[in-house]
């Protein structure tokens, strides 16, 4: 099987500022644990303080990002996967691409005036909270993914990933992608992402949603949707089950809702039926923080997956690739998976 770019990603691709922060600093900048958030006036100055008060490592992030690498890094095939998104010229920028570059990942990106975006990651008690500054993400075109040079990644894929974060940059450039999956019946997911995206983004939401073959998402993301769609219920089985029984635009592939739990099992529903999936335990010690987790799940998951492998495999190899990205900082991995 031919898997050159086999695995087309498009997102935000922020550079993350990570540092342990404490509860003072949360407090000044009206940070919720375990959330994520994009910047305000009122955080922009957090970026700078972070970086003088606490040890911050910088780490190339972005939620699609983080799940093109890690998949790539599971499946150990140079040149699998590849991702689009929009950098700036600068330092960071050139970061970004040597990241991606070391990793394996064929990246398109497009080149914008403003700064690259970057992505206050602020630790505490492992649990992460994040703050975007899109900047130079928020300027992707869709006439850069029009051009023939990157069209030809669309064209050469067989399943795409897009976080839901991206909603916020190019509605249209998701769309463009999704009705290419559903008219060669390839695959398309995409993830809820974050609770503001379920509620502020509702409407660019539902319009992708029939596309959908794969939902991934977390519990907290799911039982906003629940409340946005006036669902009345907060148990997530439930809800992954209607997400999954949500009208398709495409009925070559059936959708498969997929959400994490943190600890506890992963609910995943398909054919009007749930099943659960418990997680890798980790002892508390063990964990380092939770950036990335998510992210590395949907990157393992989709490793197994354009392999043809079944779904409890893909869960497995979800739940090792986040179960190994917890115990380091940030979304970063040993050199080679040791995943069976």
């Amino acid at each position: 099987m031919d898997f050159e770019g086999i695995l087309l990603g498009m997102g935000n691709p922020l550079l993350d500022i990570s540092a342990v922060i404490d509860q003072d600093f949360l407090t000044k900048y009206d940070i919720k644990p375990n959330n994520a958030i994009l910047a305000e006036e009122k955080h922009l100055s957090m970026y700078d303080e972070m970086t003088s008060k606490f040890n911050v490592e910088y780490i190339a992030g972005g939620a699609t990002q983080n799940s093109i690498r890690v998949a790539q890094w599971m499946l150990q095939i140079p040149g699998a996967t590849s991702y689009m998104g929009s950098i700036g010229k600068d330092k960071y920028g050139e970061e970004m691409k040597k990241n991606a570059k070391d990793a394996g990942v064929n990246v398109h990106y497009y080149e914008d005036e403003s700064p690259t975006g970057t992505c206050a990651v602020c630790v505490l008690d492992g649990e992460r909270s994040l703050v975007a500054n899109l900047s130079a993400a928020n300027c992707y075109k869709v006439d850069h993914l029009k051009k023939p040079e990157n069209w030809a990644l669309v064209e050469k894929a067989k399943y795409y990933y897009i976080a839901g974060f991206f909603l916020t940059v190019s509605p249209e450039s998701i769309q463009l992608v999704a009705e290419h999956a559903a008219a060669k019946n390839k695959v398309f997911s995409m993830n809820l992402s974050a609770p503001f995206i379920c509620e502020f983004f509702k409407d660019q939401q539902e319009k992708v949603l029939p596309y959908m073959d794969f939902v991934f998402g977390n519990e907290t993301e799911a039982r906003t949707f629940s409340r946005v769609h006036g669902w009345e219920t907060d148990n997530v089985e439930e809800i992954a089950l209607k997400i999954s029984q949500w009208p398709k635009a495409s009925g070559t592939h059936k959708r498969i809702t997929v959400i994490t739990q943190g600890a506890d099992p992963v609910v995943v529903a398909e054919d009007g039926k749930v099943k659960l999936f418990p997680v890798i335990p980790l002892p508390k010690e063990k964990l380092v923080d939770t950036n990335g987790a998510g992210d590395a799940f949907v990157g393992g998951f989709l490793a197994q997956l354009v392999q043809g492998k079944p779904i409890a495999d893909c869960v497995k190899a979800g739940c090792y690739a986040s179960n190994v990205i917890i115990q380091r900082s940030g979304c970063t991995y040993p050199e080679k998976p040791d995943f069976e």
